[in-house]
């Protein structure tokens, strides 16, 4: 691995870590605060604060097969890891890391949580409206799509312009992001 890797794979741990940490601090504090039966407006009727235990995936897609799930989130892990050793840009790395992290804290949940060990139920607090209840490793999991998205188009959009600019470049490509 090169140093350049090195970096970026760090960062992608860094990123991931910190939103794991952050996850378990922010559902401790949900667990032992909030209650299922009543809503705490934060802004008005569109977010709010209720507790909630999800089987399922978003929108409690799945929640008959929370153990499929389990092993989708362990595979995901897997793959993402090593989608970090590989990162080839600051913002993809730091994407690939927010999406790890909130990848690792819902697998959390579903290992170790309520009601068995493979098919906990996944502790979920914010409540948006009258459509879903989520948690902060959803908003990292929604947040890194949408960075390592952004790293993605910017890479494309550098390349293809170097490619269009300079026609003794093709074949070539540059990374962004460094």
């Amino acid at each position: 691995m090169s140093p350049d890797q090195a970096r970026r794979f760090a960062l992608a741990c860094i990123a991931a870590a910190v939103v794991v940490l952050i996850d378990r601090a922010s559902k401790a504090a949900a667990l032992s605060t909030l209650s299922e039966d009543e809503r705490i407006p934060l802004l008005g009727e569109l977010l709010g604060l209720q507790l909630a235990f999800n089987p399922g995936a978003l929108l409690s897609l799945g929640s008959g097969a929370t153990w499929l799930l389990t092993l989708l989130g362990v595979a995901a892990t897997a793959v993402l890891i090593v989608a970090a050793t590989r990162a080839r840009t600051t913002g993809s790395a730091l994407g690939i890391g927010l999406i790890l992290g909130g990848a690792i804290g819902n697998l959390i949940d579903r290992l170790f949580a309520p009601p068995a060990f493979g098919r906990g139920h996944v502790t979920d607090f914010l409540a948006y409206g009258n459509w879903f209840i989520g948690n902060l490793a959803d908003v990292a999991l929604g947040a890194g799509v949408v960075v390592l998205a952004g790293s993605l188009w910017i890479r494309h959009r550098r390349t293809h312009t170097t490619a269009t600019d300079d026609p003794t470049a093709s074949g070539t490509t540059v990374e962004a992001g460094r």
